[in-house]
């Protein structure tokens, strides 16, 4: 189960990065806190189907891209 969360916070984190937004940027447009975020990308954090969703849609990706 950690390496399902590890990927999927990689796969957030480079998107982010590839599109020059921080963190906190990203924590904001989620409405999320950045502490919650930076579990998420360091797989540590177990976010919801919703969770996935908003973060999919703060980056513009499909869900697929995340995962």
């Amino acid at each position: 189960m950690d390496n399902i969360a590890v990927a999927f916070g990689k796969s957030v984190r480079e998107l982010r990065l590839l599109q020059g937004i921080s963190q906190e940027e990203l924590a904001d447009k989620c409405g999320f806190a950045r502490s919650y975020m930076s579990r998420i990308e360091r797989g540590k954090g177990n976010p919801s189907l919703v969770a996935i969703k908003t973060i999919a849609d703060a980056l513009e990706v499909n869900i697929k891209a995340l995962l």
